[in-house]
């Protein structure tokens, strides 16, 4: 699992945010870093399988690549200076899907998830099933459990609705919602060792309700 090593590394990263000390760092990154987080996302994967036999992923299919996509940005740095995984039945290859998303970088851990990336048909979708089923969702976001590990649901609101949606948002703010995600903040040291996996998915059943609601809304 991981240890001090891949957060010395990951803060160096911070520092050194260029291909020739990337290179030079190599060995260290696939030692310290890459690896490491491999076997503690096929750990999650195999665990959370045990749940949902349809996340048949492999750790490559839910590992966010480190190299940054600076095609379109104004930040021109090459790496990422964390690494992240969504476990999903889809992994990185459905940004849609509900998932768990973990993030490890050198100074938080970031658990969470739910749906981020909506396209107008699937957000339709889950607008109707909010607004026919809209209990069920509130209770998942009230239950115990979610609410001490994340607080509640985040997410971009649209200031206006379709008539039909406008009525329920009074009862249920959450239909108003763009995106429908959680995320926890955390200690880096949290992400080290043995316990990080128990912890991770302490995580990983709060938030899985709210996940599965959102999966069958988008009929899937």
């Amino acid at each position: 699992m991981l240890t001090e090593n891949a957060l010395r590394f990951l803060s160096d990263l911070s520092l050194n945010n260029d291909r020739d000390w990337f290179h030079a760092n190599k060995a260290r990154y696939e030692k310290d870093v890459k690896k490491p987080f491999e076997a503690f996302v096929a750990a999650l994967i195999e665990r959370a399988q045990a749940l949902d036999p349809a996340i048949l992923i492999t750790p490559r299919q839910a590992i966010f690549r480190i190299h940054r996509d600076t095609r379109f940005s104004a930040n021109k740095e090459p790496y990422k200076t964390h690494v992240s995984a969504i476990i999903s039945p889809f992994g990185t290859r459905h940004k849609e899907y509900p998932g768990f998303y973990v993030q490890v970088s050198a100074d938080k851990l970031w658990l969470g998830g739910g749906a981020y990336f909506l396209e107008k048909e699937s957000l339709l979708k889950i607008r109707e099933t909010i607004a026919e089923n809209g209990e069920e969702l509130t209770d998942i976001v009230q239950h115990p459990d979610f609410v001490q590990h994340y607080g509640e649901v985040l997410g971009e609101k649209n200031k206006r609705l379709t008539p039909e949606f406008q009525t329920i948002a009074a009862k249920i703010p959450l239909i108003a919602n763009k995106q429908f995600y959680f995320m926890a903040e955390l200690e880096p040291e949290t992400a080290l060792g043995a316990q990080a996996l128990d912890r991770a998915m302490d995580y990983y059943l709060a938030g899985k309700p709210l996940c599965d609601f959102l999966a069958q809304a988008m009929g899937d």
